[in-house]
């Protein structure tokens, strides 16, 4: 989405002739706006495809997006004027896994500009550190899981094949049961491991955590 919405707000600009400093064009906008809605639903007001092409002339190189953070982190640092704090409150809150509240209470509360004028710039780590500590393994992946959503029978007699066509017939609900970050990559993976082949279930990747979790 974040991708999607940084090539549109590119599109709007490139329509502009390349000048970010053009008037927004209210025709423009209000006709796109309506064409978005009607092609792709709700989302696409005049107000939104405005954040659009401001994020683009934030953010100008899209290789420099980063993946861990949503849109509404970018329309948080889309607020900080100074380019030197904007870079460091995106790559803040990529390195600590901060939610939107999290980098939203750091930028009001001028973090980088106290850091900045601090003599002491490790107390000043230490207390942010402290107020937003970074996420451990079991504080994403929930234990126990629940997976009645499946209507499997309560009982013990139900095979394997069972519970993994369940899984994937409700496999959207289980990603949300396993807990925050999952995606879904592939099943019945086929990998080498010394020598011997194997194929996996359900691979998912967890982009908070930065890893592969694999069920077998």
């Amino acid at each position: 989405m974040v991708e999607a919405y940084w090539n549109i707000g590119k599109s709007i600009i490139e329509e502009q002739g390349g000048n970010g400093k053009a008037k927004y064009g209210t025709g423009l906008l209000k006709e796109l706006s309506k064409q978005m809605t009607r092609d792709f639903g709700k989302g696409f007001t005049v107000a939104n495809l405005k954040n659009m092409r401001q994020f683009y002339l934030t953010f100008p190189n899209g290789y420099a997006l980063r993946s861990g953070l949503s849109w509404t982190h970018y329309r948080l640092l889309m607020r900080v004027e100074n380019e030197n704090a904007r870079e460091f409150y995106m790559q803040e809150a990529v390195k600590s896994q901060w939610s939107t509240r999290q980098l939203e209470r750091q930028i009001n509360s001028f973090f980088y500009e106290r850091l900045l004028s601090s003599k002491n710039k490790e107390q000043v780590s230490q207390e942010i550190q402290a107020l937003e500590p970074m996420k451990k393994p079991e504080d994403v992946i929930r234990d126990p899981y629940v997976l009645e959503f499946l209507g499997l029978t309560p009982n013990e007699d139900f095979y394997e094949s069972d519970l993994k066509q369940a899984l994937i017939t409700h496999l959207q609900k289980f990603i949300l049961e396993l807990g925050i970050g999952f995606s879904f990559v592939a099943r019945q993976k086929r990998i080498t491991f010394d020598g011997r082949h194997f194929r996996i279930d359900l691979v998912f990747y967890n982009y908070i955590l930065k890893c592969f979790v694999l069920i077998d």
